[in-house]
Parts: structure tokens; C-alpha cells; sequence
């Protein structure tokens, strides 16, 4: 019977840990390539804004986290660098800079959503034209499926 019930946990606690790595792993065996780099050139060009993502932000850790920069135009948001891999992320404008779970929870209500960030090296964002990012001053990338904050940076 002790034999049996070892057996079951530790079969449990391998399956955990599989399905946790896929959780990981899924997402960044289904993103899709990163945007050619004449399309971060050119909002890049076009950049009101620029700000910096760091990876010492109070709410990052290993697994949240971002790195790069950021460029906002009229019409996209870019990053040139990299996003700890994860799945169902999502860019805000915010008009405060949040760097932590609890604040980003507190003025949720306060951001917009701009879209959806589908890869982890690089990306562009479609800004929609009923968005002005000067009502803003940060961009935050947030992941609504565990409700984790990842990165942020403070533009203006």
C-alpha cells in the first residue's frame, strides 16, 4: 500500500511539473515570427516616444520579465528586445507608471488596452486611431491569463 501511494505521488507530481512546462513552453512553440526589422525601423522613425524596458523592476522576476526599447508613434507601439516567454500577454497605456501586480490591479480601470503582444522577441502593435498616447505616459505589458505583471516603462 506504501508502495503504491509513492508511486501515485510521484507520478502526480511528474505529470505537475509537465503540464507546467507546457504552459511555459506552448506559447513559444506557437508564436509567430518576429516583425521584420524594416517595420521596428519604421516606427522607430516615426516615434513620438521611446522609453526602456529593465528587467529590475520591483513586480519582474525570472519569469516576468522585459527588456528593450519601446517606440510609440501615432499609429504602433515597438519593442526591439525581448519578453520573457508566456502566454495571452497584453499592452496597456497607462497614465501613471505601475511596476508592480497590486498597482497595475489598482489603476486597471485608469489604462487602455492596446492589443495583443503575440511574440517575445520584438513586436508591433497596432495603436487604434481612438487611442491618443498622449493622454498616457507608460506602457505596460501584462498577462491576463494568471493576471501577472511583466514590464513597463515610463515614456513621458
Amino acid at each position: 500500500m506504501k508502495k503504491l501511494l509513492l508511486l501515485l505521488g510521484s507520478h502526480a507530481i511528474v505529470g505537475l511539473l509537465g503540464f507546467a512546462a507546457g504552459i511555459y513552453v506552448l506559447p513559444i512553440l506557437i508564436a509567430p515570427p518576429p516583425p521584420p526589422d524594416a517595420m521596428l525601423e519604421a516606427v522607430a522613425q516615426q516615434a513620438r516616444y521611446t522609453a526602456e524596458f529593465r528587467r529590475d523592476l520591483k513586480g519582474s522576476d525570472a519569469f516576468h520579465w522585459g527588456e528593450g526599447t519601446i517606440a510609440i508613434s501615432d499609429d504602433a507601439i515597438s519593442l526591439r528586445g525581448e519578453l520573457a516567454p508566456g502566454p495571452d500577454y497584453r499592452l496597456y497605456l497607462s497614465p501613471t507608471f505601475v511596476e508592480t501586480e497590486g498597482e497595475f490591479l489598482d489603476r486597471k480601470n485608469d489604462m487602455v488596452q492596446v492589443g495583443e503582444v503575440k511574440t517575445f522577441e520584438n513586436f508591433v502593435v497596432a495603436l487604434p486611431p481612438s487611442i491618443d498616447p498622449t493622454a498616457f505616459n507608460s506602457v505596460v505589458i501584462w498577462c491576463e491569463s494568471f493576471g501577472e505583471f511583466i514590464t513597463a516603462a515610463k515614456y513621458r
